[in-house]
């Protein structure tokens, strides 16, 4: 008798489950569908070309810096933002660490594995930050920044305000490259105990790259690289950090934004034609209360949309749909608009 399949671990559940190896129309995976820009194709040959070498993260971290304006030893590149969620997870034996949801799950998941006890903060509806939700004695709170997957952008202030002595505030700004003029981003604050980490794997399109990075201050990053694993910045990944670092690249990054908003109005648009519920975004996704059983309607129809009954806070009335360009979007709509098929008499 054949082994049974281990049980899905729903912090452990993300959107490219959904489409791998599935041949569905992927709105599952928050990754721009575009084609990378030819300047960064060519740093990323020649970093396989230089891949006889270890890599060093020294040449991206002084461009991150520069990007960010802010000294070269405040920044740490990752392998991804997933690497920097478990470096702070390992960093402090944490007392009391609490995780904002609904949120992006691997935070906590991260936490759990370094055997931390994680209260969660459930937000209702429409899910905006509370600070005052926040316990008190939380020495380490999680925070997304526009949020996955709601697509809510918390101001500035409200996310400073979870800021006091003692505590850490990570700020997961994953997703605040899609929104123009990165508005409501805290990168630029020097505060003590405020961590932002950031990722370059959706506005470029580059998740099999793993490159991510945090900023903070001197010390909490050299404390955190201390936990960190020799060379696990691929000389891929230091490479795209550079490029995508240049004056030419945030200007590419801001009509990236620009077009998300444009696309992301057209779905919205025709959801609110369609009547269908969803939360209004700020980021490169828009999570959809379809009503239960949509997501597998939508499979059958040939449409891969993220689940989000695993994010803690949701059930399995919502979904979380990818921005894409209209005619991708269209397709979706329609398939919403389409009544779903009465079981048979042999179903029921």
């Amino acid at each position: 008798m054949a082994d049974e399949a281990p049980p899905v671990d729903p912090l452990r559940h993300h959107g490219d489950a959904e489409v791998r190896g599935s041949g569905l129309l992927d709105l599952a995976v928050n990754v721009h569908d575009g084609p990378r820009p030819a300047w960064l194709d060519t740093a990323l040959h020649a970093a396989v070309d230089a891949s006889g070498a270890y890599p060093s993260p020294t040449e991206a971290e002084a461009a991150l810096a520069r990007r960010h304006d802010r000294p070269a030893e405040e920044v740490l590149a990752t392998a991804g933002a997933a690497e920097a969620f478990s470096l702070v997870a390992r960093w402090r034996a944490w007392r009391r660490p609490v995780v904002v949801h609904p949120q992006f799950t691997e935070p906590h998941a991260a936490l759990e594995q370094a055997g931390h006890d994680v209260t969660p903060v459930l937000l209702p509806e429409p899910f905006v930050l509370d600070p005052a939700a926040v316990p008190d004695d939380a020495d380490l709170v999680v925070l997304g920044n526009p949020t996955n997957p709601t697509g809510v952008l918390h101001p500035a202030e409200a996310v400073q305000a979870l800021l006091r002595p003692g505590r850490v505030v990570l700020v997961d700004e994953a997703f605040m490259d899609a929104v123009p003029g990165e508005t409501a981003s805290v990168a630029g604050l020097r505060a003590p105990g405020l961590v932002v980490v950031r990722s370059l794997t959706k506005h470029w399109g580059v998740p099999g790259v793993r490159a991510g990075y945090l900023l903070a201050s001197r010390r909490s990053v050299a404390a955190l690289r201390r936990g960190q694993v020799p060379w696990s910045v691929a000389t891929t990944a230091a490479a795209a950090m550079t490029a995508c670092s240049t004056p030419a690249a945030v200007a590419e990054g801001a009509r990236r934004a620009r077009e998300v908003v444009a696309h992301r109005e057209h779905l919205e648009r025709g959801l609110a034609d369609l009547g269908v519920d969803h939360v209004t975004s700020a980021a490169s996704f828009v999570l959809v209360r379809a009503g239960r059983g949509a997501h597998e309607r939508l499979r059958e129809r040939g449409i891969a949309v993220r689940r989000a009954d695993t994010f803690p806070g949701l059930d399995d009335a919502w979904v979380r749909v990818a921005v894409r360009a209209p005619a991708v979007s269209d397709r979706l709509l329609a398939a919403l608009a389409t009544p779903a098929t009465p079981p048979t008499a042999v179903e029921r």
